[in-house]
């Protein structure tokens, strides 16, 4: 029934069989597949639905929820600034000294106290117990800043130290220790300075060895003294010269850019918020600042100094500037003559009884080359199990005796009136002016004649005045002392100077009682007031002192800028003559100066010139006067009845200063 049909021509299908009818024969022919028919009948084998086990089936997962798109793009921009700023960290610690760091930690700083000042200095702070709670929390601030940062931060931090008897007492107290020594490099860190530099290592540069070749010098790894900027070693070269080697620290060249800017924009904002005219000081300041670091031009200064006492024969052989060897020297590293000598903090050193010998002076004295070395350390070497801190320099302290508790012998006036004499001549002279004379740059020797002998050292602070101002700023001085107010008066205005008194009283460090006594009166107006009374009146004369900085700047484009660095120079020279007891009168050395020095103006014609040498005799006989008022100053010192000449004059400014809301502390060398 199935013959031709179609489908039987194809294929005919049996179960456990497959027959195929071939057209030829038209007949079905069987052919077996076993493993083909078991696989169709597994297909094909009914198995009922069965619900899976619910212990066999997976944990579930938690659903996975998108963030809304705003969210993810605020992440992923988080993600890209913390990546920035932490590679951002990473090069400005390794390769640019976090210079960057510490100008945001700077205007950090800046801003709080700031704000502090701007919310609460008034009569009842809203945020502060009282005015000295506000600012000490303000000093620890900044004290802070200036040692956290340290290098140029520190040497800010100096400056406000030697000014700091005009800032309020919680400055003071912070700020006395501002004269610790600095931290000192790895030598590591003292060999990359060299090497680049001068391209050699420091063995090739100053031809030493470390570990005792002969014929070669020596030299020590640990500095002898290291300050903000630089630190010093001590070396013998192989002609047997012992130097001092100054080296720069190898962070303040990366940081000094960004400091002055920090400097420069944090004053602005200052001077913008408080109204005080400030910022027109600011490039001179920076500039100066920037030239310290700058030792090729510190070796500039030296010389130019040490040719100045030597032309000069009322300081030649009392003064001393060790010299510089140029060959040894770049901009970072300076090499000089090394000085053996009692710093003039030393007091006892200075004056206690001298055992060196009759006719004979300190090691080095006048210039003349230190003593040999005896034989059996003429070639020092460090041994192999010598620690870091081995030193190699021979003692020269024979002098002191056997108990090392003598000094050289020397009248403290003696060495006083030499300093005021030296940095008088550079103001009235020469118009070259040492504005770092504090005593660690100071050392003091004695001569084979018994004489006191001034060692100056760090010649990087200098200013130059034009000879005009020079001129001007000595008959202001000699004005001063004579009381002629119409000079002086014509001669501040000249500067932008609205108030003459207080710039006056400034200048000599003690009330100026010549002018119209404007200060003092109001002194005496408030010294009958309660306590109560006086209380609220402290923060008045607070803003009454802003108001008197104002007065003293005045028209800003006028002011002489180096009033700034002058001011420095005599507040230290002050300090220096009150910490040896005040021993001479320094205001009538430093007025006699100015008035001789008018008299050798070569500037000025033949007939001014003699005009000003009867001016000069005249002015001597006044002074005459301030001569009887010292020595009476100094009789009540003797019997203990009374204190030196510098201290009377600071007890009259510190009543002065008081009532203008600041309490003057002079003691700046304490730290």
């Amino acid at each position: 029934m199935f013959h031709g049909s179609p489908l039987l021509s194809r294929l005919s299908v049996r179960y456990g069989n497959h027959q195929v009818l071939t057209p030829t024969t038209s007949r079905l022919k069987t052919i077996k597949f076993p493993s083909l028919v078991r696989h169709y009948q597994d297909s094909v084998q009914f198995k009922p639905a069965r619900p899976p086990n619910p212990a066999d089936l997976p944990k579930p997962r938690a659903r996975k929820i998108k963030p809304p798109f705003r969210q993810r793009k605020w992440f992923r921009r988080a993600l890209i600034l913390s990546g920035v700023l932490g590679t951002a960290y990473i090069i400005d610690t390794q390769l640019n000294a976090s210079a960057f760091m510490r100008s945001v930690r700077t205007f950090r700083t800046a801003m709080l106290v700031g704000l502090d000042y701007k919310i609460n200095f008034r009569e009842h702070p809203p945020l502060a117990d009282s005015i000295e709670a506000l600012h000490h929390r303000n000093a620890e601030r900044v004290f802070d800043l200036l040692r956290w940062n340290g290098g140029l931060y520190l040497k800010i931090g100096q400056a406000i130290a030697m000014q700091s008897a005009i800032l309020p007492p919680e400055f003071q107290k912070m700020f006395a220790q501002m004269f610790d020594d600095a931290p000192q490099n790895d030598w590591k860190e003292v060999e990359q300075v060299v090497r680049e530099d001068f391209g050699k290592s420091v063995e090739e540069v100053f031809g030493v060895s470390f570990n005792g070749e002969p014929g070669k010098g020596v030299m020590e790894k640990t500095a002898r003294a290291s300050a903000s900027v630089a630190q010093v070693h001590w070396a013998r070269l192989k002609d047997g010269r012992e130097v001092a080697i100054k080296i720069q620290k190898k962070e303040i060249q990366k940081q000094i850019g960004w400091d002055l800017w920090t400097f420069r924009v944090v004053t602005w904002w200052y001077t913008y918020w408080f109204k005080i005219p400030m910022y027109t000081l600011v490039p001179y300041i920076s500039e100066r600042l920037a030239l310290e670091t700058d030792f090729e031009n510190e070796a500039d200064n030296a010389e130019q100094m040490a040719e100045l006492v030597a032309g000069e024969k009322r300081l030649r052989g009392r003064v001393y500037i060790p010299k510089v060897y140029r060959d040894l020297s770049s901009k970072r590293v300076m090499t000089a003559e090394w000085i053996e000598g009692v710093r003039l903090w030393d007091k006892d050193g200075i004056q206690d009884s001298w055992h060196g010998g009759w006719r004979t002076g300190s090691p080095g004295a006048g210039g003349n080359p230190l003593p040999a070395i005896p034989n059996a350390s003429a070639d020092p070497r460090i041994p192999e199990d010598a620690p870091k801190n081995y030193l190699l320099k021979p003692d020269r302290s024979s002098w002191r005796g056997r108990d090392g508790k003598g000094g050289l012998g020397l009248s403290l006036k003696s060495v006083m009136t030499t300093m005021v004499d030296l940095f008088s001549a550079q103001m009235f002279l020469w118009g070259i002016v040492h504005c770092d004379p504090h005593p660690g740059n100071i050392f003091v020797r004695r001569l084979p004649s018994g004489k006191p002998e001034l060692v100056l050292i760090d010649h990087g602070l200098y200013i130059h005045m034009n000879p005009n101002f020079r001129h001007q700023y000595a008959l202001f001085w000699k004005s001063l002392l004579a009381f002629d107010n119409k000079t002086l008066a014509e001669i501040t205005k000249s500067w932008g100077i609205n108030n003459p008194d207080i710039f006056a009283s400034a200048t000599l460090m003690r009330p100026y009682t010549g002018g119209d006594k404007s200060t003092l009166e109001e002194i005496r107006r408030g010294s009958g007031e309660g306590s109560r009374e006086r209380q609220e009146r402290a923060y008045r004369m607070q803003v009454k002192a802003r108001d008197g900085i104002k007065q003293i700047l005045g028209d800003e484009t006028k002011w002489p800028k180096e009033l700034i660095f002058i001011g420095r120079n005599l507040r230290i020279v002050q300090g220096n003559n009150q910490f040896l007891g005040s021993p001479v009168n320094r205001i009538k050395i430093t007025g006699l100066w100015a008035s001789r020095a008018l008299t050798e103006n070569k500037d000025l014609g033949f007939g001014e010139r003699w005009k000003n040498w009867i001016l000069h005799l005249r002015f001597r006989c006044v002074l005459v006067l301030s001569d009887v008022v010292f020595f009476w100053t100094r009789m009540k010192q003797f019997i203990g009845v009374g204190k030196g000449m510098e201290d009377e004059i600071e007890e009259r400014m510190r009543v002065m200063a008081k009532d203008f809301g600041v309490e003057l502390n002079h003691g700046v060398f304490e730290g």
